[in-house]
């Protein structure tokens, strides 16, 4: 786990990768949860006998918008930011999504510092966050997270 307490902590991570969330096993139920969340019940998400004949993966698949949202909750595996009176998520840039998310996968968050920037006392950070899948050569995204830290 990555500890920052403040800017120049996070700054000298500039370039580097800055860790690996632990695996994530995406259920049918979470499936289910996040298309009742959104009102988004394709069948290709949530009809699993439907999914074994007519889809191309023969099961159900993840959201890409449910793996996108896993990002905070992955990436708070990876960093603990420090001595913060707030956090933003500010941004989502570049992310193209690379194959799909069978259910009962296990998903990896990856996440590298690319940029760091001081706002008259805020600090911006853009993350390159990789999502892997456990026995894939492929990730089911790449791209990047913006955060605003409001360090005290």
């Amino acid at each position: 786990m990555l500890i920052v307490n403040n800017f120049e902590e996070y700054e000298a991570h500039l370039g580097k990768e800055l860790g690996i969330s632990q695996w994530h096993t995406i259920t049918q139920e979470q499936i289910n949860k996040f298309a009742e969340a959104t009102l988004d019940y394709q069948w290709i998400h949530t009809d699993t006998e439907r999914a074994k004949t007519d889809s191309p993966f023969n099961t159900t698949i993840a959201h890409g918008y449910l793996t996108l949202s896993l990002i905070p909750y992955l990436w708070k595996q990876i960093a603990d930011i420090r001595n913060i009176k707030m956090e933003i998520n500010y941004g989502i840039e570049s992310f193209k999504f690379g194959q799909a998310v069978r259910v009962n996968s296990e998903i990896q968050l990856k996440a590298k510092l690319l940029a760091i920037s001081n706002l008259r006392g805020i600090t911006k950070v853009v993350i390159q966050a990789i999502l892997d899948i456990k026995g894939e050569a492929k990730p089911a995204y790449v791209g990047n997270v913006v955060f605003l830290y409001h360090f005290n």
